[in-house]
């Protein structure tokens, strides 16, 4: 038997995150992102129902990292895990503007990790030279 479906799909990325709070900024790294939200690893633990801004940025391969795109959100559970916290954070409606850009950043994670028919073809070649 199959679990619930869900709203958007999940992107399995780490992006660089900043979690922030009045007064606070938590930094961490994302585990996946959605749409919808994403959870996240810090080394602190983050409220239950903490109304957040949250700061995305996209990790490079030469660890240079996108400018920020800053989100609405709302910490909706936390669990201490391997000596820090996960964290999952639900986006709160956003405007056309940011529904466009969370958009477009799903999409370039997407496109970050799907290789090709012809990319998966020169693999599975070389293994055969």
């Amino acid at each position: 038997m199959s679990g619930p479906t869900r709203q958007y799909p999940r992107y399995a990325h780490e992006a660089a995150v900043t979690i922030r709070l009045p007064g606070v900024e938590h930094h961490g790294r994302t585990k996946n992102v959605s749409r919808g939200g994403l959870c996240a690893e810090f080394l602190d633990p983050i409220a239950l129902g903490s109304d957040v801004e949250i700061d995305l940025q996209l990790v490079f391969d030469d660890d240079q990292h996108s400018e920020p795109l800053r989100l609405p959100g709302r910490v909706v559970w936390c669990t201490e895990f391997d000596e820090a916290h996960q964290v999952g954070v639900m986006f709160k409606p956003l405007d056309a503007d940011l529904a466009q850009y969370i958009t477009m950043f799903l999409r370039f994670l997407d496109d970050g990790t799907k290789p090709t028919r012809s990319q998966r073809r020169q693999t599975l070649d070389k293994r055969f030279d």
